[in-house]
């Protein structure tokens, strides 16, 4: 394995995105608190520190326990008989999802350009549905939409952006790895 990285998990752009999109904007900034503290937390704790209502700050908690990311432990006060939940953040699960996800994302745009490479399309221009050369037969190279001839795509360009989609996604990984 290579040299660890000092950058943190919530500090990627990548990572980033990928809080955001399972439990909201606040969510970012409520695993730096979290990964800060380096000890659990209650929800009230990060409430002092995050402009946001108690129950705003355990729906982002409950929807990063969902994904494995959030880990709780549950203590009951006895004098009282109320629960108390102190939380803790996985930063190396999020580093998982993400290499899991960007796995995924790599193999269909592998298997897009095999796609690209084994077959022919044809539009009638530049924003209109694109057609592989079967259905653009049946069509008799003109455009059901348009009605104007549908030519060939040289989808050399596309192929070469795939490759260096790619390509940025395999540094993503290696910086991802450093971190796990």
């Amino acid at each position: 394995m290579g040299k660890k990285t000092t950058k943190k998990i919530h500090e990627f752009t990548l990572a980033q995105d990928f809080l955001k999109s399972i439990a909201g904007d606040y969510a970012i900034e409520l695993v730096s608190i979290c990964s800060r503290k380096r000890k659990l937390v209650t929800d009230e704790e990060i409430g002092k520190k995050l402009p946001l209502k108690i129950t705003e700050i355990r729906t982002i908690l409950n929807r990063l326990h969902y994904r494995g990311i959030a880990c709780y432990q549950k203590t009951k006060n006895m004098k009282t008989g109320w629960y108390s939940y102190t939380w803790e953040v996985k930063t190396g699960r999020i580093a998982e999802l993400l290499l899991e996800k960007q796995a995924e994302e790599i193999d269909r745009m592998e298997k897009e350009i095999e796609f690209e490479g084994t077959h022919e399309f044809f539009s009638a221009g530049k924003d209109l549905a694109e057609y592989p050369f079967e259905i653009a037969a049946e069509y008799h190279f003109k455009c059901p939409e348009t009605g104007k001839s549908l030519e060939l795509i040289d989808n050399k360009k596309r192929v070469k952006n795939l490759r260096k989609r790619i390509e940025l996604m395999k540094e993503e990984v290696n910086e991802l790895q450093k971190i796990t």
